[in-house]
């Protein structure tokens, strides 16, 4: 392992890439746990606030990407293992941001509701991609070095062409890999387009200029009988890994104190030892 990881990661100059990797991983665990925990109304680290206003992680990690980012540039000729530690902070403020992007996308608190799920898909999307690049692999297949004067350029065109296809035709996960993987980009971009893709609102739906009712047929048959499946393994995971969304938070435990309330206006009799507080006699003795 320590061969491997000399060969392929130090001797490569992957280094500042890996620690990237790993503390993105570590980062967006550790911030799920610490949610997850806080929801569960557990003594852990709890929410910062100032005041009445709730800070979010987010800014935190727009701190600190901030700071590794510019870090980096300073420190990138200096020294690989100031590089690395640069790259480390960038990684986690990475994973802080991403673990709240549903909320910059949809502008508004959606953390725990069916939305919050692209934020899980962003940090999948980004440890993907990472882990790609560990692996020696570039996007689109193109180091800027391999083919001739002009076969390079096109072969990356023809792949950004067909990288767009796949994503217009609503298939994510396929469009990204496929800049590492351009393959998949091929088979994206011929198969039938996913029901609500702008693929198929400007092909195949009714507001078409040419409507094809039997394509959306296909396509929303093969949404049921293929994607719905995978989907729900996908939600699983999801759910496995940063927990429900669809769950309301746990109430906290009701407590109950036994206080003895001192009344303002004491009882009668309550002034004299020799009274009684219910009838006002004295007592007997």
């Amino acid at each position: 392992m320590a061969d491997w990881f000399h060969e392929r990661i130090i001797e490569a100059h992957r280094l500042p890439l890996f620690c990237f990797f790993a503390a993105l991983i570590t980062a967006f665990v550790f911030t799920r746990v610490n949610v997850r925990l806080i929801r569960a109304r557990v003594r852990w680290l709890g929410n910062v606030s100032v005041g009445e206003m709730h800070i979010h992680h987010v800014v935190f990690g727009v701190v600190l990407t901030l700071l590794g980012g510019v870090a980096g540039l300073v420190l990138s000729g200096a020294s690989t293992g100031w590089y690395s530690f640069s790259s480390a902070v960038f990684g986690v403020g990475a994973a802080l941001v991403l673990d709240e992007f549903a909320l910059i996308l949809h502008l508004r608190d959606v953390y725990w509701q069916e939305e919050g799920r692209t934020s899980v898909d962003a940090v999948f999307v980004a440890i993907a991609a990472t882990g790609l690049l560990l692996l020696g692999l570039r996007p689109l297949t193109w180091n800027g070095a391999d083919g001739g004067h002009w076969t390079a350029p096109a072969f990356l065109f023809v792949n950004l062409v067909f990288a767009m296809i796949t994503l217009l035709k609503g298939k994510i996960w396929s469009g990204l890999l496929g800049l590492f993987v351009p393959p998949l980009l091929y088979v994206g971009a011929v198969r039938v387009a996913r029901p609500g893709s702008p693929w198929a609102r400007w092909c195949y739906s009714e507001r078409a200029r040419r409507p094809r009712p039997r394509l959306m047929a296909k396509a929303i048959h093969r949404e049921e009988r293929w994607r719905r499946p995978v989907i729900r393994v996908k939600i699983a995971v999801q759910e496995f890994v940063s927990g429900r969304h669809d769950l309301p938070a746990s109430a906290l435990p009701a407590r109950q104190h036994r206080r003895r309330v001192v009344s303002p206006h004491p009882r009668p009799g309550a002034d004299h030892p020799g009274r009684s507080s219910r009838s006002g006699r004295p007592r007997a003795r």
